[in-house]
């Protein structure tokens, strides 16, 4: 049951589940909120979560768990070595995606490292629809490089195209006779593309980049991470597939690939991750680096609390009413925001509504990080927590200038079952306040920048009093106390 039908009026995305049990949120004074903020360094990552209201930064690891799951963890089997929740945790993933072979991590980008580290050699190349950021971290910190080939169409902030997250397959061929096949260490698709607005990529797209990969000898490997909104899509916009399940069109999509990866944290609606190898051989070849980073073989540094609660949330990811409430509440989000002349990313996603920063704040140079900017403004007004997704995620270029990103987003992420109707009007009325003041604010600029990932946990200060002012303009609306 996709969408409800109302008697009279039009249809809003209704929770396909009921509350039990509750965390108690606070909204701090406005002036309070500038102080955490500086606090913070203007990085929403360096927040206490006490101190936020609205906490919007990511759908990992803070997804609701289901009382199913909840009840599962009571019977966690505690062995270190050949635990029972291991064997049902991987016959459970055996069972959905047909591969028998699982090597568990603590979450997704073990993953990455792991298979980084057994593949990737200096100067090889790794096609991907488009990167992550740990997944290219992975990559180029052992000397390989990535080339992301997603289509031009699916960097235009506002389109119809149902999969902006499809890879460009004459790029594909192009990279491969640039490169040598020899040099490609493999080919990693994403499905949805998390750092594009969580944007689909359709099976057809997958099956055609596998087959030409297939056909010069290159591995194929598939981030699932964000599997579930991206099963949404393939069903409900992809017509080959409405009228399968959701189990069916899993299945014909892991048919593709050699290797499957996934974080648990978001696929699973747990703490963890895994690697799903079809090989035996390589399997085995792969076993050394879960001993020597992750743990034993049968936990892979997860508690096994978790593992049974994923192994549940495994069979409630393949229920479409389950995975259909986070892609509707994203599209509401996007609809209601988009009409009220906010520029959003186009059509709505999975993960997350995406905010158009680079148009946003116009005025504001790439250089001076604009999505980091608004998502630093919009905590003070409104003590929400986005995320920025822009050139702040990027990595500098090695002559140290800023690689500034194709994209300028601000995620507010929809962690699955977390929030209701009205916490998601309350969002929106707020971005569109902080909309019509968008020429309040401005710029920021590091304090402190570490080399990798700077923007996990780097801080900032703004370039000049934009946060006073753009305060000073919201109390004036809203008062203090909020």
């Amino acid at each position: 049951m996709a969408i409800i039908k109302f008697y009279n009026r039009a249809p809003v995305p209704m929770e396909m589940h009921k509350v039990k049990i509750v965390q108690k949120l606070t909204l701090l004074p406005a002036k309070q909120r500038l102080a955490k903020m500086k606090e913070a360094g203007f990085n929403t990552f360096l927040l206490h979560n006490g101190d936020i209201f609205m906490d919007m930064l990511t759908d990992s690891g803070v997804n609701a768990m289901s009382d199913n799951m909840q009840s599962a963890m009571l019977r966690a089997d505690d062995a270190y070595a050949g635990s029972e929740t291991f064997y049902r945790m991987r016959d459970k993933l055996e069972e959905i995606f047909g591969i028998p072979n699982l090597l568990p991590t603590h979450q997704g980008r073990a993953c990455e490292h792991i298979i980084a580290k057994h593949f990737v050699k200096p100067g090889n190349c790794i096609i991907m629809n488009y990167h992550f950021t740990t997944s290219k971290a992975h990559v180029t910190t052992l000397g390989g490089h990535v080339e992301e080939l997603i289509r031009d169409e699916g960097l235009i902030a506002q389109s119809t195209l149902p999969f902006k997250g499809n890879i460009d397959l004459d790029k594909v061929r192009a990279c491969i006779a640039k490169e040598g096949a020899d040099n490609i260490a493999y080919l990693r698709l994403e499905a949805g593309t998390n750092l594009i607005g969580g944007q689909p990529i359709s099976y057809e797209n997958m099956k055609a980049a596998t087959d030409i990969a297939r056909e010069y000898g290159i591995p194929t490997v598939l981030d699932a991470s964000l599997l579930q909104d991206n099963l949404y899509f393939n069903k409900t916009r992809e017509e080959s597939l409405k009228d399968l399940s959701i189990r069916e069109i899993t299945r014909k999509i892991a048919d593709l690939f050699d290797i499957i990866y996934f974080s648990g944290r978001k696929f699973g609606f747990g703490r963890g991750g895994g690697i799903l190898v079809r090989d035996e051989a390589l399997f085995h070849e792969l076993e050394d680096y879960i001993t020597m980073y992750e743990g034993f073989l049968t936990y892979g540094g997860m508690s096994v609390k978790e593992m049974e609660a994923m192994t549940i949330g495994f069979d409630e990811t393949m229920d479409f009413d389950v995975i259909s409430q986070s892609p509707q509440f994203i599209n509401h989000a996007v609809k209601e925001l988009d009409a009220l002349g906010v520029p959003m990313i186009t059509p709505g996603g999975g993960l997350g509504a995406h905010i158009n920063a680079k148009e946003v704040l116009a005025h504001v140079p790439s250089e001076e990080y604009p999505a980091g900017a608004l998502v630093a403004a919009l905590y003070l007004c409104g003590g929400i927590r986005g995320m920025e997704r822009g050139t702040l995620s990027e990595e500098r270029n090695p002559d140290g200038s800023e690689r500034i990103a194709s994209v300028e987003m601000v995620r507010l992420a929809f962690p699955r079952r977390v929030f209701t109707l009205s916490q998601t009007e309350y969002v929106i009325d707020r971005v569109k306040w902080l909309y019509d003041h968008r020429h309040l604010v401005g710029g920021l600029r590091f304090v402190r920048e570490p080399k990798t990932l700077r923007f996990f946990t780097g801080t900032l200060e703004p370039t000049s009093d934009w946060p006073e002012k753009l305060l000073e303009a919201y109390m004036a609306d809203f008062g203090e106390d909020q």
